[in-house]
């Protein structure tokens, strides 16, 4: 069975070059359907889905983002409306890759896509985009962006051969998604998923962690928490996949909080309480917030505890207040839960600066972060002071040990609620009246 390529772009500016990509796919054994994404010019070629069901898809009408004049809420409904049919086209059994190709705008449509796809479902994006800044974009989704040249505004002996390159790319992609697909039914027996994050100074801990979770039957997946790591994270416990998140190394929050290189925005830390799965959380390296080199560092804050990792990361320590404040966001974050969490506070030291004896040693802002989650925090949060820094591998072992029995205790809950929520059927004939 030939695998379903769905192309999303719009027609009236790019119909040309959709054209040569639909038929190059063609060529490679794929049926391709093209999703009008434009809102005002004459589309070039006929579309599979038009731009009005697209429209309407992204609640709104054609006549209605024609009429308003505005570009950019045309996008942005356009691009909801995309996101939209891809994830019905994915339930149909229609869509085993998605393509785009354009400029900012075309990137915009496609990374909505994206995001609204599982992970393993190929995403194939040729922009200019792909030479700048991406994270907007990427957000977290396995999205392979291909970078084309020249801009994308005809068809030339540039132009020409990335296109086949990508079509060629995508469509080996596109078959092996589909006998995945076909040939690869979901594993009853699959060991369970957790998350886990961590950063440079915390990989002891986080290793330590990952070994005995993997003793105990788990599958570990493990995120760098630069920004970007945070945000792929949240984004795959909110898909499903992830049973359970050991979340060592919330840094992030502090680069948020601080304006650093590495936040992964507002919705860090919030993922799994949404998804009402248990989770362990700890405090890795809210010692400290990442910049770029020494002269990016901003002249606020130029009289602060400074580190450089190397020339391209300096490290500035947070004080006793930006802990405070820290620690508030945490307990706020967690506080909606509906799923057991525990925070282990190490007072030995939140990350390897921070143990006694390294430059980011400093108690009273441990204390500062720890009082403010101890302060913040009610039901169903548990926070447990350990004495032990982070990467203590007994620590890093107990931390397992007690998201293993939350699993366990999840998990009878629902065998217990399951067994309460079926129906009752006699199997001895008719029930005997009640006697007294």
């Amino acid at each position: 069975m030939s695998p379903h390529v769905a192309c999303f772009g719009t027609l009236d500016t790019k119909g040309a070059e959709y054209e040569f990509v639909r038929d190059e796919l063609r060529h490679a054994g794929c049926d391709v359907i093209l999703v009008d994404t434009g809102v005002l010019g004459r589309p070039a070629t006929d579309a599979d889905i038009d731009r009005a069901e697209v429209a309407r898809a992204g609640g709104s009408t054609l006549d209605a983002l024609a009429a308003s004049g505005d570009r950019a809420d045309a996008i942005t409904a356009m691009a909801a409306g995309a996101a939209r049919t891809a994830r019905v086209l994915l339930a149909e059994g229609r869509l085993d890759a998605a393509f785009g190709l354009g400029g900012s705008n075309g990137a915009t449509i496609l990374a909505e896509v994206a995001a609204a796809l599982p992970v393993g479902v190929p995403k194939v994006l040729v922009s200019t985009i792909a030479a700048g800044e991406t994270a907007p974009y990427v957000r977290g989704t396995d999205l392979t962006l291909i970078y084309p040249v020249v801009d994308i505004a005809g068809l030339n002996r540039v132009s020409r051969p990335v296109l086949e390159n990508a079509a060629a790319a995508t469509a080996g992609m596109a078959h092996r998604a589909a006998r995945r697909r076909t040939e690869s039914p979901p594993d009853p027996h699959a060991r369970p998923i957790v998350a886990a994050s961590m950063f440079g100074v915390t990989t002891p801990g986080v290793d330590a962690l990952r070994h005995r979770l993997t003793e105990l039957g788990y599958e570990v997946l493990v995120f760098h928490a630069t920004g970007v790591g945070g945000t792929s994270m949240e984004a795959l416990i909110r898909s499903g996949l992830i049973a359970a998140v050991a979340d060592l190394t919330t840094t992030e929050l502090a680069d948020e909080l601080l304006g650093g290189v590495c936040s992964a925005g507002p919705d860090r830390l919030t993922a799994a309480a949404q998804q009402g799965i248990p989770q362990i959380v700890s405090v890795g390296a809210l010692d400290m917030v990442n910049f770029g080199p020494a002269n990016t560092v901003p002249p606020a804050y130029a009289d602060r505890t400074l580190y450089r990792h190397n020339d391209n990361v300096t490290l500035m320590r947070t004080n006793s207040d930006e802990c405070g404040a820290l620690g508030r966001i945490i307990g706020a974050r967690l506080s909606g839960a509906s799923a057991p969490v525990t925070v282990f506070l190490p007072t030995g030291g939140v990350s390897m600066l921070s143990v006694p004896g390294a430059p980011f040693h400093d108690p009273s802002a441990d204390d500062a972060l720890f009082a403010a989650i101890e302060d913040s925090s009610g039901p169903p949060v548990q926070v447990r002071r350990v004495a032990a820094d982070i990467n203590d591998q007994t620590l890093a072992h107990t931390m397992a040990d007690e998201l293993h029995a939350m699993v366990r205790s999840a998990a009878a809950t629902a065998r217990r609620t399951e067994r309460s929520e079926a129906p009752q059927h006699p199997t001895d004939g008719p029930e005997e009246p009640h006697r007294r």
